[in-house]
């Protein structure tokens, strides 16, 4: 919006010539993460004041943590303070015409939809479970596919029209349509090197990256902050590969595919830095608010679907190994459970409770420890992560 205003301003008098800075998506960057921090400081203590008078408080479920239970009636559903800055922001300093800004904006909003309806199941149904897993998957499903869907041609068209022509070419021709080198899986550590996917192959892992994404990072918020902070690295992350990728130049030089636009997604990885700092401000320990499904579905998703467009999935999972790892925490506990369970006629488990983080805590660990050496974690995958963007 104020991109637009600029330009507008521009070509009315050289007296508004200073107004290119606006130009920079560096510039557009800081000042998205600066006005979605303020946006979040400043409207946080109302949002938890009126989440505590309409009583939406946290539920805990009688068998989680015993050390929990004193967090019963914490008020929930902060996310909707991290998406209303990210919203705001990224509407404010981003190209509104460019594709990616508003597929990724759209699916996030989307899956924060999905937990808001799940958080309000639990806090005035006052049903600890929410939406039921089968619900929350099928339409997960339907946003992540219809993402893919459109993501699998954009890629390689910046026109709307076009990439539903190739769409409907794609259909007309039996599902078989060849995609360009960059649409393919890319692997760290090595130089121009891509796995071709195909359409489905290429909506698949989408959809994998997306549901999984975001259904990753939900496990993992179960501790003050614990959530929050690796959103930020990672997606702070993700804004120098969209930088990259988006730059003839610097995707030129590093061996990165030129995926025009994608630049762009640096300003809303900057307001998601900006959004999520502010709301650790309230969230760290003892929370005053947590974020809920509505917050952490739609962030996970987020994540994945930047990480789809600047072709970085591996890289994701190498960033997010938290998110990895709590994930897999769940499915091995689950899967260890029943399997014991059939075989012994009694469950039993792989960890002392899951996800990860429960089970440190199950072994002694304080909750602000927990916290911490996963954010160092998450630090060091980080600097990994990044290390790809030179070292292939």
């Amino acid at each position: 919006m104020l991109l637009s205003l600029a330009q507008w301003l521009q070509t009315l008098s050289p007296e508004f010539g200073f107004f290119r800075v606006f130009q920079y998506l560096t510039f557009r960057a800081v000042m998205a993460a600066l006005t979605a921090l303020v946006i979040g400081l400043a409207a946080g203590p109302y949002v938890i004041r009126r989440l505590r008078e309409l009583k939406i408080g946290q539920p805990v479920r009688g068998y989680g943590m015993e050390t929990h239970l004193q967090k019963s009636g914490t008020p929930t559903m902060g996310g909707v303070l991290i998406l209303l800055a990210i919203a705001v922001s990224t509407l404010l300093w981003a190209d509104l015409g460019n594709r990616f800004v508003w597929i990724v904006l759209l699916v996030t909003l989307g899956f924060g939809a999905i937990g808001w309806v799940d958080d309000w199941r639990k806090v005035v149904h006052k049903d600890p479970e929410g939406m039921r897993s089968r619900e929350k998957y099928f339409w997960q499903s339907v946003i992540g596919l219809l993402a893919a869907l459109y993501l699998v041609f954009s890629i390689s068209e910046s026109s709307n029209l076009r990439v539903l022509e190739l769409f409907f070419n794609w259909v007309r021709s039996g599902f078989d349509v060849n995609l360009p080198p960059k649409a393919g899986l890319l692997l760290p550590f090595i130089k121009e090197v891509s796995y071709p996917l195909g359409v489905l192959g290429f909506v698949i892992l989408t959809y994998l990256v997306i549901v999984g994404s975001s259904n990753a990072v939900n496990l993992t918020d179960g501790l003050d902050g614990l959530a929050i902070m690796p959103v930020v690295m990672v997606g702070s992350a993700l804004g120098v590969f969209a930088y990259v990728t988006g730059s003839a130049v610097y995707s030129r030089y590093l061996f990165f595919p030129l995926i025009p636009g994608s630049g762009e997604l640096m300003i809303f990885c900057a307001a998601m830095a900006g959004s999520g700092l502010a709301f650790l401000w309230f969230n760290t320990h003892p929370a005053q608010v947590f974020m809920g499904d509505v917050g952490a579905l739609a962030l996970g998703a987020a994540l994945g679907t930047i990480a789809v467009i600047v072709r970085q999935e591996i890289v994701l999972a190498i960033m997010g190994g938290v998110f990895v790892v709590e994930a897999l925490s769940v499915m091995l506990q689950v899967t260890y459970f029943k399997y014991t369970k059939k075989k012994f006629g009694e469950g039993r488990r792989l960890l002392k409770m899951a996800p990860l983080h429960h089970h440190f805590e199950k072994a002694g660990w304080k909750e602000t420890q927990v916290v911490v050496r996963f954010w160092i974690i998450t630090m060091l995958l980080c600097l990994v992560g990044l290390s790809t963007l030179k070292l292939r």
